[in-house]
């Protein structure tokens, strides 16, 4: 035992001393010493909150309030993240929708950094649903299966329908809601895009008979760029739309739910990353940008693809969604 907290304390140390290292080199103008500073942080405190979860999902358990065991575990990740690499979502409108129970939440998927997204607005009740190889991850796996994540094995179709289906059953029962991506990847945008969406959130919600909620963060390429070796603080702007009904819809509605319910959001992706707050997540303060950058702003991805305003209405954005829909599974 003496041994092992012997060499708990010597890596904790030489931890420490790197990360520290490494910010201040950062200081002094070496932006990629940032990136990988933020990054060493991002990953402790990714580590030691999965081991936080464990203990905190045990302990619910046994006092019968387990799921709220990821928003617990969320909100610990939320601040830990804040302390250690200065980056923050904040909800700037709409956060009285994330009192919504049950629902299906959704969200548009950039990067890793997307974790810091669920721990920052994650409600109480709620759950995740994550491919199935996460559960053997240690402690984040082990977490995830405690405090009662939805696992989908997305190269099987029949028992992720039937993922699905006890998922419904449970919401129904216990008001239990569920988070989901329904790009299914991450996008890594650079400018305010959506992939296509799939198609299993609004099965779910139509099969629950439960609200859809959007969730849109804008284009945070600013403030993590991984190609470009780029991490540094800032705050991200997030905005949780009104919920959408499903009262009366059918299977046979899914195709149009999930189609109106993207153009929703990229909307509002495109108009939150012209705002003044978005404009400061996807640039922050002090950074010069790129004339890459410069070039793709949230004016041109928007004339390329047909926003005028609030309107979507070109053709080219429609056959990128049907050419997307096309080319995955018919409910996931």
């Amino acid at each position: 035992m003496n041994t092992l907290l012997l060499y708990l304390f010597r890596f904790l140390s030489v931890y420490i001393g790197v990360n520290a290292t490494l910010y201040t080199m950062s200081a002094l103008g070496i932006s990629s010493a940032g990136f990988f500073a933020r990054l060493l942080a991002s990953y402790a405190a990714l580590l030691f909150c999965a081991m936080y979860g464990v203990f905190a999902s045990i302990v619910l358990r046994l006092v019968g309030r387990h799921r709220i065991a990821q928003w617990a575990t969320g909100r610990a990740f939320k601040y830990t993240m804040a302390l250690t690499t200065g980056v923050r979502f904040t909800v700037i409108s709409g956060k009285e929708h994330l009192k919504t129970r049950p629902a299906v939440f959704i969200g548009n998927h950039q990067s890793e950094l997307d974790v810091l997204l669920l721990g920052s607005i994650f409600p109480p009740y709620c759950s995740v649903t994550a491919k199935k190889s996460l559960a053997r991850v240690p402690f984040l796996g082990w977490f995830m299966a405690l405090s009662g994540t939805v696992f989908i094995d997305r190269s099987n179709r029949s028992t992720a329908l039937k993922a699905f289906e006890g998922a419904a059953n449970e919401m129904r029962r216990e008001r239990q809601s569920v988070f989901i991506f329904p790009e299914g990847t991450r996008s890594y945008a650079e400018e305010p895009r959506l992939l296509g969406f799939k198609k299993g959130a609004f099965h779910l919600a139509i099969q629950a008979g439960v609200d859809v909620v959007p969730i849109v963060a804008g284009c945070y390429w600013g403030i993590l760029g991984a190609r470009e070796r780029r991490f540094v603080g800032g705050e991200i702007p997030v905005r949780v739309l009104p919920p959408i009904s499903t009262k009366g819809l059918t299977s046979a509605d899914v195709e149009e739910l999930t189609r109106n319910t993207r153009e929703l959001m990229l909307r509002e992706l495109i108009e939150l990353t012209e705002s003044p707050q978005g404009q400061k997540a996807a640039r922050p303060a002090g950074s010069a940008g790129s004339s890459k950058h410069e070039r793709s702003t949230p004016q041109a991805y928007a004339a390329r693809i047909g926003v005028d305003g609030v309107a979507v209405s070109s053709e080219t954005d429609s056959r990128r969604t049907a050419k997307s829909d096309g080319q995955m599974h018919d409910s996931l």
